[in-house]
């Protein structure tokens, strides 16, 4: 194991500066991360979010640190509201299969889950608590039956987005859960039902919370008045995560998060991701187009999560390519560890294998600089297979270059194998096909290539023997 000498950063959105790391418990490490709308199927743009906050996560497990990792789903707002009004079913009913949806695409992702998903229908009780604190504290006003945050009355408003209240005109007033105008404006946090709503029955009066108020509330139950980490988009750095600090510390009284991350946008060829444009592309869209889960995941996170990201069809090409390396590399190491013999002549991967380890984590302690992270990775197999193509590495060194692999993949997580892609079926066709050419059956050979490119499985004969690979 290297020796780390580098100290994790992350660039603060609040202050825009690097900070070292200093969670508020030694060696542990509380993360929340805003979860998805359950309306609708998670689109690409959604999961460049969920992606970067997975490799955020694993990489403080990486470095030891011991991650309670929040993330909520939102199945009660206006866009559920909508839906369900629109197709006449309840909210439950319209949010259940977009949360299973939600799960079985973080696992194609190798997404890893987070330690609790807590659900906004489930946590009214304590979003009217944080109301009742509000308004005690001389926060909020009642109109037309729904409640209202006074932004003037919380002095910080506006520190981590900038947008300022000092223009407001009194009484302005939103009730919309979502808007993209930098409009400092009264929000609401409990709003008043509306003919044909789901609503709640409370000392407020018959209706459902505010959007703003139930990340606030699950947070808080969850990690605590105060946390290390709050992650998301950029476009939940106004009015969403200002409302968020706004409320949060107008109750306690307490600093809410030391730390906020932000991605920024994921773009297609060049434009915002719209159904109306025609570029629009959830997960399930992309894996219809042939492409690989992994090599979805690996273009996603070998860019920097503060960089805009444009996805084009070449681009993920490009990531498919370089990811099949990665794997044609893993593959390569296992088949040098299973030929179980020593190399006659050694040569020591450990400097190879050290240089990439502190590279990669000192590029990772810089933000979790992936694209700089990954280059090393690159120049680590491009290096050792020039020591592979010698003949010069044995089973045991082969060995400890997997493990470095593995290492390395805690954080990635790109290199999960397909566990059904070589079963006993293409097992023993691949046999099958040794054995026809050792008799010279060229013919059968052939024929048994095809079936398994048929199966997505293409070998290439090497002298070390046959190796596979996923097209």
């Amino acid at each position: 194991m290297v020796e780390v000498n580098s100290v994790l950063h992350f660039h603060n959105t609040e202050n825009n500066r690097k900070e070292p790391f200093k969670p508020l418990v030694e060696g542990k490490a509380g993360l929340y991360t805003c979860g998805p709308t359950v309306y609708d199927y998670a689109h690409i743009g959604n999961f460049r979010a969920y992606l970067f906050e997975d490799v955020l996560r694993r990489y403080l497990e990486f470095r030891g640190y011991e991650v309670n990792h929040v993330m909520n789903l939102t199945d009660v707002e206006d866009k559920i509201i909508r839906r369900a009004r629109e197709t006449g079913k309840t909210i439950y009913e319209c949010t259940a299969p977009y949360i299973d949806a939600f799960f079985e695409d973080l696992d194609t992702l190798n997404i890893k889950r987070a330690n609790q998903y807590p659900r906004a229908t489930e946590h009214i009780e304590e979003m009217l608590s944080m109301i009742r604190t509000l308004r005690d504290k001389g926060f909020t006003y009642e109109k037309d039956g729904s409640i209202y945050f006074r932004i003037r009355e919380f002095k910080e408003y506006g520190r981590l987005s900038g947008v300022r209240p000092e223009d407001v005109l009194s009484g302005a007033r939103i009730d919309s859960d979502e808007y993209e105008k930098d409009d400092a404006r009264d929000f609401v946090l409990w709003k008043a039902k509306k003919e044909g709503e789901h609503f709640w029955e409370t000392e407020f009066g018959e209706g459902r919370p505010g959007w703003h108020l139930e990340c606030s509330a699950m947070s808080i139950k969850y990690l605590g008045e105060q946390f290390d980490i709050h992650c998301g988009g950029e476009d939940n750095i106004f009015p969403h995560h200002e409302n968020e600090i706004a409320q949060s510390e107008g109750c306690s009284g307490k600093k809410f998060v030391n730390y906020w991350l932000h991605c920024r946008h994921l773009l297609v060829d060049g434009e915002k991701m719209s159904k109306s444009k025609g570029n629009f592309f959830t997960l399930r869209s992309l894996l219809d187009k042939g492409f690989h889960p992994m090599a979805i995941r690996f273009f996603i996170i070998s860019n920097h999560y503060r960089s805009p990201l444009n996805l084009t069809m070449d681009s993920l090409q490009a990531a498919h390519s370089a990811w099949s390396r990665i794997m044609d590399f893993r593959q390569r190491v296992k088949e040098r560890i299973a030929s179980n013999v020593e190399a006659p002549k050694q040569i020591d991967l450990q400097r190879e294998m050290d240089a990439c380890l502190t590279r990669f984590i000192e590029h990772m302690d810089d933000d979790l600089d992936t694209p700089r992270a990954s280059s090393a990775l690159f120049d680590f197999i491009r290096d050792a297979n020039k020591i592979f193509d010698s003949e010069a590495v044995g089973s045991k060194q082969a060995q400890e270059a997997l493990e470095l692999l593995d290492r390395v993949d805690e954080t990635f997580g790109v290199m999960k194998e397909d566990e059904a892609l070589l079963d006993d079926e293409v097992d023993q066709l691949i046999q099958e096909r040794q054995d026809a050419r050792k008799n010279r059956n060229f013919a059968r050979a052939d024929e048994i290539r095809d079936l398994l490119a048929g199966k997505g499985i293409i070998l290439e004969d090497t002298r070390e023997g046959v190796r596979w690979k996923r097209r």
